[in-house]
């Protein structure tokens, strides 16, 4: 029994601290377009290497300058929200993008711009990825990390 009361005693203390400690932002969530737990949806692209073999190295190079310049684009207009390429593996998984939109529809228009996806260097899988409305804040806080820009 005082377990039982030990236990139920934490529990209150614990939910009235959380409570009280609370540091909601209402500003800050509408700006982020959180609902009320502080979420959002997302677009979550997989990267994986695509199906052209025939091209030459110069092709590839002027394809992945493109890629680096459409990223930095969509990042520019609040499109693209993280990307980042994947360590060398067996299931030729290359890198991931998270698109600032709640439909595949969108996010496939914006994948259409990039050189890599259209030369077919690379091929996008999409889905609706639902996650934190903080990571609007990544790219500013990354600037601020990053003594060397890319």
């Amino acid at each position: 029994m005082k377990k039982l009361a030990l236990l139920l005693t934490l529990l209150f203390v614990s939910n009235g601290f959380a409570q009280t400690e609370s540091k909601f932002d209402e500003k800050l969530a509408k700006e982020l377009g959180a609902d009320d737990y502080g979420m959002k949806t997302y677009v979550f692209c997989l990267l994986k290497s695509g199906n052209n073999n025939d091209a030459t190295e110069n092709e590839k190079k002027i394809a992945f300058e493109g890629h680096m310049k459409n990223m930095n684009k969509l990042v520019e207009e609040n499109k693209l929200v993280m990307a980042g390429p994947f360590f060398k593996n067996e299931r030729n998984y290359r890198g991931i993008f998270i698109f600032n939109c709640s439909t595949i529809e969108e996010a496939e228009e914006w994948v259409k711009t990039d050189p890599a996806v259209k030369g077919n260097f690379l091929e996008a899988e999409l889905t609706l990825w639902y996650s934190s409305a903080a990571l609007m804040k990544v790219d500013e806080i990354h600037d601020s990390i990053a003594k060397t820009k890319i």
